[in-house]
This record gives structure tokens, sequence and C-alpha cells, in this order.
């Protein structure tokens, strides 16, 4: 049929500022309707369109956004291409009726219109429209939505996401749908549910449908043709039809019992595992962590080809922290080149982290470990746990990154006790502290050309 064209202005001789409702029809026949007016109105417009399928001019009208009612009864409604929808941004209700013509625009432009409170879309094929999952978000003011005789594979909550205003929702899908037990989570104001002519697949997804129709009591659910007991799905051939609540007794229903037996069995099978591990086992738990901690740290640090930020980490008493100052420091860190940089928990520990963490991460970030020892060092329990983690890195390297200098002399009795430091004097040469001052400056050359060789590495 010829294309009927309509000039608004024409007909109105100039638009009235007091227009408030518009119904346009051209019949059968396809339409183009052209605004011609920037006129402000007074009121909100109520725009009833009808035809074929209508072409819209003037997109950025002011006319087009005074509208706060829009009907559509067409194929499609365009303005530059795209769904009028984008045009209204005041629109409060909007009712489009298609045929399911291909070319109706992204429909996704509907989640632009923030002020819409009743929406329905009729003959609409949802299932070519590229954003069906975002169409209905940012709608936090709708009240009412009516999807009739509509294409859908599936409802979920991507289509509910942001209805929180939802207290009535009318669903008659053109074909077969899956409904997902979340698309019921976000609408929390939902007092009417509508379903008609509904048909689901044969899935399981789709059980839950019908023990939430049963035992809801907020929302009033109206069933009908078919009723809740003629309830049909849809086979995976898309041929078969199969009475719905038959199929869920038959494929979707659990033995609670065997359930319960099987859970408890694994629960009280995985316990006694745990429990005889941490028998035999639980001591090296411990070990075990910070030894892959520290496999990974040191795979890690290859693979970027990270420096070493300090060339050792020093372990010491906070009651030895006078010697630290005084003596550790001025030799080393003052001395050379090249120069040290040493790593001391008063100083270079991150504020805020944990403790252990610090000492793993400046152990591990440190080329070597310094441990300072003494009466103070053997009472203090970080001190141990320095020691210890320095340990299970010299165990993972296998390399002479620990150093040890004894502060003070300390009686055999006393060194016993602490059984890693023990075997550790046992198998490794160490430092002493001496008294004379004639014989320090030996000391220093000795430890600092230790803690300086391989620094290019």
């Amino acid at each position: 049929m010829s294309l009927i064209k309509l000039h608004l202005s024409d007909i109105f001789g100039g638009i009235p500022s007091n227009l408030s409702n518009v119904f346009i029809s051209s019949g059968l026949r396809p339409m183009h309707l052209v605004i011609g007016s920037n006129t402000t109105l007074n009121n909100g417009l109520n725009l009833h369109i009808k035809g074929q399928y209508v072409i819209v001019e003037d997109c950025n009208s002011l006319l087009l956004t005074s509208v706060v009612t829009l009907q559509i009864q067409a194929a499609y409604m365009i303005c530059e291409n795209e769904f009028i929808g984008k045009y209204v941004p005041s629109v409060v209700s909007l009712e489009f009726q298609s045929m399911f013509a291909d070319n109706i625009g992204d429909l996704s432009v509907i989640n632009q219109l923030v002020h819409l409170k009743t929406l329905k879309l009729e003959n609409i094929d949802l299932t070519n429209q590229p954003n069906t999952g975002i169409m209905f978000h940012n709608l936090t003011k709708l009240e009412k939505m009516i999807l009739m005789n509509c294409k859908i594979f599936f409802l979920d909550k991507s289509v509910t996401k942001d209805l929180k205003a939802l207290t009535s929702l009318v669903l008659i899908p053109k074909e077969a749908v899956n409904i997902i037990q979340n698309f019921m989570e976000q609408p929390t104001h939902l007092k009417y549910l509508h379903f008609q002519c509904l048909d689901l697949y044969c899935s399981c997804d789709n059980t839950w449908l019908v023990s939430w129709i049963r035992d809801n009591g907020k929302v009033e659910v109206v069933m009908s043709n078919p009723s809740m007991e003629d309830l049909r799905c849809l086979t995976d051939d898309e041929v078969d039809h199969l009475n719905f609540i038959s199929y869920a007794k038959e494929n979707c229903s659990i033995d609670l019992d065997f359930v319960f037996f099987s859970c408890s069995s694994v629960f009280l099978c995985i316990f006694i595992v745990v429990v005889l591990m941490y028998k035999f086992v639980g001591q090296y738990f411990k070990p075990f962590y910070h030894i892959a901690s520290g496999w990974f740290r040191e795979a890690l640090r290859m693979k970027e080809k990270q420096q070493y930020r300090y060339d050792a980490f020093v372990s010491y008493s906070g009651k030895d922290e006078h010697w630290v100052i005084e003596e550790l420091l001025p030799n080393l860190e003052q001395r050379g080149p090249p120069f040290l940089r040493l790593c001391l928990h008063s100083r270079d520990f991150q504020l805020g982290h944990d403790i252990v963490e610090n000492i793993t991460d400046s152990i591990y970030a440190s080329r070597r470990t310094l441990c300072l020892v003494s009466r103070n060092y053997l009472n203090s329990n970080w001190c141990s746990v320095e020691m210890q983690l320095a340990t299970y890195r010299l165990q993972v390297e296998h390399r002479d990154i620990l150093i040890l200098v004894f502060l003070e002399t300390i009686p055999s009795r006393l060194l016993s006790s602490h059984h890693r430091l023990a075997r550790l004097v046992k198998t490794r040469t160490y430092l002493d502290w001496p008294q004379e001052p004639e014989m320090h400056e030996a000391f220093w050359d000795r430890l600092w050309c230790k803690l300086s060789s391989n620094k290019a590495k």
C-alpha cells in the first residue's frame, strides 16, 4: 500500500501548547510522521499511533519529550532507524503491539525510560533482540509489566534485576519458555502474577515453579488455560508435549533419605581423614605451607627477574636494638661501595600488615638472613618464628643464605633446648662478636665481605 505522509504542524497550523491527547491512525497503510514543530506543551502528551509501520521525523522535537503515555499499534515505529523509545524520555506508560517484525530496532533503549511505571509488549520476538538481558534494567519505578504473546527462550534474574517496585506481572508467552528460580528474587513487592497459555520446557530447572505457586503466600498467582494440573512441557525434540507435573515427579524428584545418608557418610569420612592427618602429620602442615610459599616466591622472582630489595634481613631481639643501631648499621650500611641495604623490623615492616606476613615477605625479599643470637634472642617468641621461617627457606633453596652471629657466649645447656638453632650451630660456621675492641675491625670486614658477595647477582 502507498505511504501516508502526515505533517502535524500542517494539520494544526502550529501545534497548540495545551494539546494533551493525540490519536493518529493510517489503518493498514504505512505512515511517515513529521512533527515539524518544537512547541513545548504545558502538560504531558498521551500519544496513540496506529498503522502498518511508522517512520518518525524530527526525533529531537520537544513534542516527543513531552510524551508521557505512548501506545503503538504497528509492526515498528522508528526514528532515525532506532526504536522511538529512545526519544520519549519522559514516558510513564508504554504499550507496543507489533506483529513479529524483524526491523523493530533495538528495544534495549527501554532501559533508558527511568520514569516508566507501566510496560506492555505484545507480539514481539525477543529472541532476536541482541540485548534482551539488559532491556529491563534501570526500571526501578516500573509497577506493572505485561509480556503478551512474545517469543522468549528463558526468564531469569537478568530480566527482573532492577524491578524492585514491580507489583503486577502478566506472562502470556508465545512458545515454550524456561523460568529460572532466580527470576523471582528481585521483585520483592510483587503482589499479582498471571500466567496464561504457559508452556514450559521439560527441564528440572523449571520444577521450582510448581512448589512456589503452591506454597507462596505473598503473591496472588493466577493460572489459566491450562491449569496447574494440566501444565504442559516441550521435550527436547521440540515436537512432543508431556504433562509437566508427571515429568517432574518422574525425573526431578530427590530421595531425601538417600541424600542425607550420602552426605552424612561423606562428612564422616572426611572428618576421620582430617583427624588422622592432624594426629600424624599435623606438625608438618605449617612447615609445608611456608616451604610451598617459598617455592612460589622464588619462582615468581625468577620469572619476573626481580632484584632483592635487601641484602640481609636482620633477625634480632628488641632488647638488643641498641647494638644494632650503634654497631651494626654504621659498619654495614654506611660502609661501601657497594653499600648494603638491611631490613629491620622496627624500620622496614609494612604498617598494618600481619607480623608473620611481614616477616615472611622480608625474609624472601632479602638475599640472606642475619640472626643476632643472644640470651634475649632465645627468650623471644618472635625471634623463634623468624629463625623457623629462615630455616624453612634454607631447606628449600639449599644456598648459603643464613648467617649466625653470637653477640655473647651462650652455654650449651641453654642452646640445647633450642633444637633448630643447636642443629645449625653443629652444621654451619658462625661468627662470635669479639669482646676485645681491637678485634672488631676484623669482625666487620669478614661480615661485610660475606654480605656483599654476589651482590650483583
